[in-house]
């Protein structure tokens, strides 16, 4: 059994483990760090989970609004296509409008869907060169007190064992924590634990939501290729439903037809999530099926034995190609009669031989006990009037979605879609309240049940990467734990620091990207990020109820001037949030 020493240990081979390799090799390329993964290939939801029709925000073409590094990726992913297939950045017709920017799915769950092994491609190429990687499972751990010693991981080549100064926890379903005995929860919490209104009297922890094995299909005209009937198809059938009218959350059905839309312009199922465009790009289209259909909530697979967990895993891949063969045989066509025998399952999509993701697509992980915990009213419309969420001093990174739950285990009806502020994800999120060496960098940090159903899509799970690589790189620096780092009012300031400079915005600012059109770094971006995060903006003000910070009107009476003048002691009402920030930055306060 070998043994080897690192800096830092990733953990996991999610899009969380990559966006936190990548900012650990931009933060600090001299330390010594390792990613040990388990999959064929590194991404996650992305790519291995088969969701590369990425869940985003409205604002989110634009620079500042999500992390640098997501939006370079983002870009890096439409280069490739206009590359390979010569096509034009702007796209003149589009399930979205006009003059869209180019979707090579041309999907309308969002403005960017493509094939997973495009997604593979660009992000190996933005892992560090010297970054070293271990092939392997996380099968037990060496831990002493309150701090992980050393990992034993299964390899091709047997056994090994992994010692690390700082380990990240960057899997889908929270492996570490049960190992490392960091305390977690799973499922619903109760009311009187979270405050939450909607939360249920009594905790419910094998109330998880749902996992699905996604698969790709092409519509092949004038071809049959219907697979087999899977076991259990009967009953997946009917007790799924595999239906085309889901329960929208009115509990009334939601219509839906393949290639038209419904009698209530409800736009098609099939380009719903559809990945590839044959008139755009050659070939066929190709389509991603992710659907309430083979949404899996006959059982979870967090609390329960190897075996069951299998047992579970496999019954959710039949359900999957159930519901292909329903989509074949059974689903109502457009044109009169039952059944698309045209749909070819694409196992080469998805780099499986049975046509299913490599790994299921999870939505809901074990969730650390944080030193900061996110929950319903932080972030819900209903409890916050302003033009965001709640602030927290410690945020690291920005995002925006629904609360959005999916059937759960033992619960098919806890289907939840609330309407949120654009939020902020909070430093002390990502760090347990009891293992001293261990960073959250997935689904797994501090959130509630609830809230999880809106900090686990794409681009926040991409935030929450980077947030744990800088914040493991930055206590290296300081040797000191990351709890450490979140008690200090100076450290933590300091690991913000490194964010904002980095590109990755920890408050919401519409009107100032981190990027100018011309490309160049915006020089009002990391100022307007250190005043925002003083929470400097009245709540009576007109900018309270405004995204952007209106960075050409003179900030009046919108702005606390007592918490201005603690960075920019000069700073008058009649200044303009510009030459606010200019003074600020002159004053040498931004690091």
């Amino acid at each position: 059994m070998s043994d080897h020493r690192f800096d830092v240990a990733i953990v996991g081979d999610s899009l969380g483990a990559i966006s936190c390799a990548v900012a650990l090799g931009r933060y600090a390329p001299d330390l010594r760090v390792v990613l040990v993964t388990n999959a064929d290939w590194i991404g996650g939801q992305i790519t291995n989970q088969g969701v590369p029709a990425l869940d985003e925000h409205e604002y989110v073409e634009r620079s500042g609004t999500t992390t640098a590094s997501y939006h370079d990726f983002r870009r890096s992913v439409r280069e490739h296509y206009r590359r390979r297939y010569n096509v034009p950045p702007i796209m003149t017709e589009s399930v979205l409008g006009a003059d869209m920017p180019l979707n090579p799915g041309d999907a309308w769950v969002s403005r960017l869907a493509f094939d997973p092994r495009v997604g593979v491609e660009i992000l190996e190429a933005l892992l560090p060169a010297d970054l070293q990687r271990v092939r392997g499972q996380v099968i037990g751990a060496d831990v002493r007190g309150e701090r992980i010693h050393a990992l034993t991981l299964v390899t091709d080549d047997g056994e090994r064992t992994l010692k690390a100064a700082y380990y990240i926890d960057a899997t889908d379903t929270g492996d570490l924590l049960p190992l490392t005995g960091t305390a977690y929860v799973t499922g619903a919490e109760s009311r009187s634990d979270t405050g939450e209104a909607d939360a249920p009297l009594e905790a419910r922890p094998d109330e998880v939501q749902s996992f699905t094995f996604p698969f790709a299909v092409a519509f092949c005209a004038g071809e049959d290729h219907t697979i087999a009937e899977p076991e259990g198809y009967v009953g997946f059938r009917d007790e799924q439903p595999y239906t085309l009218a889901p329960l929208g959350h009115d509990g009334q059905p939601v219509r839906y037809r393949m290639f038209k839309n419904s009698d209530t312009d409800n736009l098609p199922f099939w380009s719903y999530r559809r990945v590839h465009v044959g008139a755009l790009l050659g070939g066929q289209d190709i389509s991603l099926i992710n659907w309430v259909s083979n949404d899996y909530f006959g059982g979870d697979i967090l609390n329960t034995s190897p075996t069951e967990r299998q047992r579970h895993l496999n019954a959710a891949r039949r359900l999957s190609l159930g519901f292909l063969r329903w989509l074949q045989t059974e689903c109502p066509r457009d044109d009169g009669g039952f059944g698309y025998p045209e749909f070819k399952l694409c196992p080469e999509v998805m780099g499986t031989s049975d046509g299913l993701s490599q790994q299921p697509y999870i939505r809901e992980s074990r969730r650390i006990r944080a030193l900061c915990r996110v929950v319903a009213s932080d972030i819900s419309t209903s409890a916050n009037d302003g033009a965001r969420a709640r602030h927290f001093a410690d945020s690291g990174g920005i995002g925006w979605y629904a609360m959005d739950l999916h059937p759960c285990v033992g619960n098919r009806n806890a289907s939840r879609y609330a309407p949120t502020r654009p939020f902020q994800i909070p430093l002390g999120a990502l760090i347990p309240a009891d293992t001293v060496n261990l960073v959250a960098a997935c689904k797994n940090i501090g959130t509630t049940h609830l809230t999880n159903g809106a900090y686990r899509l794409h681009p926040v799970e991409w935030a929450i990467g980077e947030m744990a690589g800088t914040l493991a790189a930055y206590s290296v620096r300081h040797a000191l734990t990351p709890a450490d780092v979140w008690h200090s009012p100076d450290h933590l300031t300091g690991v913000q620091a490194a964010l904002i400079a980095s590109g990755c915005p920890v408050a919401w600012a519409i009107d100032v990207p981190y990027r100018t059109p011309d490309g160049t770094i915006n020089p009002l971006f990391a100022p307007t990020q250190r005043l925002l995060m003083r929470d400097i903006i009245r709540r009576d003000s007109q900018r309270w109820h405004h995204l952007g910070i209106l960075p050409d009107a003179p900030i009046g009476d919108d702005l606390d001037m007592a918490r201005v003048r603690e960075l920019v002691a000069d700073a008058r009402p009649d200044h303009t949030w510009r030459e606010i920030c200019h003074l600020l930055a002159e004053s040498r306060k931004i690091r």
